[in-house]
């Protein structure tokens, strides 16, 4: 039987997993475009099983416990216009997360990771826009080996500005299903942009729409998630 184990270092919270990360992870285990649910927070250092299924189906279990599921799926989301990547930096700039951050050593947009270490991915608001975005430059810690960056970089990378697009206020929220699709390799040291952009909400249900663009303008990828607020008390 397969099985995955998530390091300290990918964390969201700084006792789980980032869930862009995990998602990642459990995605590339299948060679078709997939919907990743998230059951319970993704525990770090230690051993997950994973199951698949003949009809695609995979599930990511610690003992008893389902941690997340994926299942066949086709992405359907139209992109915004992007910004300029000078636009992006500038964007950047607004993010709420340098004035409070519930969770600062978020692997993806935590404050508190050094250069190398984290994605430091740090999405504001662009103005006269309903959209945030955010500049990114991969490095060498996230290669494939090629020059190219691996899959569960590249949906980490889409999981926060989804986060910051739908809740201003900074609420807590928790990443509960993400589908993502891929369509051109990022390399090393590239200038990306990130967007993200809010798709409607329901109650403590909030959807949102996130995209990566190369260098050169060009779309990447994109992923539709849903976001979640948790009923009980969620701890960094």
């Amino acid at each position: 039987m397969k099985s995955l184990i998530i390091a300290k270092r990918f964390c969201g919270p700084s006792t789980s997993a980032n869930g862009g990360y995990l998602v990642g992870r459990i995605a590339s285990l299948s060679p078709q475009t997939v919907t990743v649910r998230l059951k319970v927070p993704p525990p770090l250092e230690t051993e997950l099983s994973v199951v698949e299924s003949q009809d695609g189906r995979i599930e990511v279990r610690h003992g008893d416990i389902l941690i997340g599921e994926a299942i066949p799926a086709t992405l359907d989301l139209q992109t915004p216009p992007p910004p300029t990547y000078v636009e992006a930096v500038e964007a950047s700039c607004n993010y709420v997360g340098f004035v409070d951050h519930r969770f600062p050593t978020c692997f993806v947009c935590g404050i508190n990771r050094s250069e190398g270490d984290g994605l430091r991915i740090y999405a504001g608001a662009v103005p006269g826009s309903n959209i945030v975005a955010a500049p990114w430059t991969p490095d060498s810690s996230l290669d494939s080996g090629d020059g190219t960056i691996r899959p569960e970089f590249l949906s980490a990378a889409l999981d926060c500005p989804g986060y910051y697009a739908v809740t201003p206020d900074r609420r807590i929220m928790l990443l509960a299903q993400f589908t993502a699709q891929w369509d051109r390799a990022v390399r090393v040291g590239e200038k990306c942009t990130v967007i993200g952009w809010g798709l409607g909400s329901s109650g403590r249900k909030h959807e949102a729409g996130t995209a990566l663009y190369n260098s050169e303008g060009e779309l990447c990828g994109r992923a539709r998630a849903l976001w979640i607020e948790p009923r009980g008390t969620v701890t960094g």
